[in-house]
């Protein structure tokens, strides 16, 4: 019951969109077109906004080839537009962390009050953490620590890059309704990543790819729609996409296609056909899991599967979230992440 009353502004998600994500919250700061962005201080916490998120995901193998998917995800939510010390403070923080394989899928979920130290996000020196779960490093996200785990998993990897940072949208402003309710939303999708991976009793290195989305708003969901369908997808000649579907009355898309020398591209719906192939039952629901994508201005045709049919989040807010595997015209690897299927 205590953490239902802290996560107020998350429920009622039948009513207001996923997660409550479509609520009409005053006294918080809204998105605006040509904000400028401030960097490092950006990658801290924005206490003004109602919601907002640092996320990984991990594609990995290790020295047999064998697929891993890792997930990292840390969600503040305030219940009023500003921070206080103690327990008096509106800002609730959650923490997913998820480890994926071909036959086994691992999920912990953490939950703590701002303002008594044990879950905050700070710019200089970069860091975000609840309880022992940290993401942490360089201030220009050229290398970052990552640890998170439950009762039967763990991770610790290491992500390097020295690419820039990737904007959506219109320089970071990324539109998620034809009413107009929008995000600030970056990303820094060309990590490298090292580390090891504990499960069922036994160590593993790997190695692969990492992207890391950051996203806050105070309204990024019309109250109408239900949730959304993330792909972010590392493509093998160095491309790299991200789109998202909105599920509401009107369908809304958008995206991102990213070139090997990481120019980008908005996508809008025009330029996106996205249909399912497959559905399966999933924790006693009917979750598509097999997609086309096409993308033809970009001659990209290709099949989307995940890794294992069964990577389901189940914890206070629940979801699909789990790696895939790309073929067609071109192949890869990447995320999914389906919200609001009831």
């Amino acid at each position: 019951m205590f953490v239902l009353t802290l996560l107020a502004p998350l429920a009622s998600h039948a009513q207001s969109g996923f997660a409550g994500l479509g609520q009409d919250i005053a006294g918080f700061t809204q998105p605006q077109k040509d904000m400028p962005w401030s960097f490092p201080k950006d990658h801290g916490a924005h206490p003004d906004y109602r919601i907002e998120w640092w996320y990984v995901t991990a594609n990995l193998k290790d020295d047999k080839g064998r697929d891993y998917g890792v997930q990292w995800t840390l969600f503040r939510s305030a219940l009023r537009p500003e921070t206080t010390i103690g327990w008096n403070d509106p800002q609730i923080w959650m923490g997913h962390a998820a480890l994926t394989t071909a036959t086994q899928h691992f999920t912990s979920e953490r939950f703590a009050r701002g303002g008594i130290g044990v879950a905050g996000a700070v710019a200089s020196p970069f860091e975000t953490w609840i309880d022992e779960w940290a993401l942490r490093g360089n201030s220009d996200f050229s290398q970052l620590s990552l640890n998170g785990g439950g009762t039967d998993f763990a991770y610790d990897l290491t992500l390097a890059t020295n690419r820039p940072l990737i904007f959506h949208g219109d320089n970071g402003y990324s539109v998620k309704s034809e009413g107009g309710q929008a995000s600030r939303y970056y990303s820094q999708p060309h990590f490298e990543v090292t580390g090891d991976l504990v499960f069922s009793d036994r160590q593993v290195s790997v190695s692969g790819t990492a992207w890391l989305d950051r996203e806050y708003s105070s309204q990024p969901l019309a109250p109408d729609q239900q949730g959304w369908d993330w792909f972010s997808i590392h493509l093998d000649d160095g491309a790299k996409v991200m789109l998202f579907r909105l599920r509401g009355t009107d369908n809304f898309y958008s995206g991102t296609w990213i070139a090997p020398d990481g120019q980008t591209t908005s996508l809008d719906a025009s330029e996106i056909v996205l249909s399912t192939q497959r559905t399966a039952k999933v924790a006693g629901r009917s979750i598509p899991l097999d997609w086309d994508l096409k993308l033809p201005n970009k001659n990209v045709d290709i099949t989307i599967q995940p890794l294992n049919d069964q990577a389901w989040m189940d914890g206070r807010f629940s979801y699909w979230e789990g790696p895939i595997l790309v073929n067609g015209t071109h192949s890869g690897r990447g995320y999914l992440e389906m919200t609001g299927y009831e």
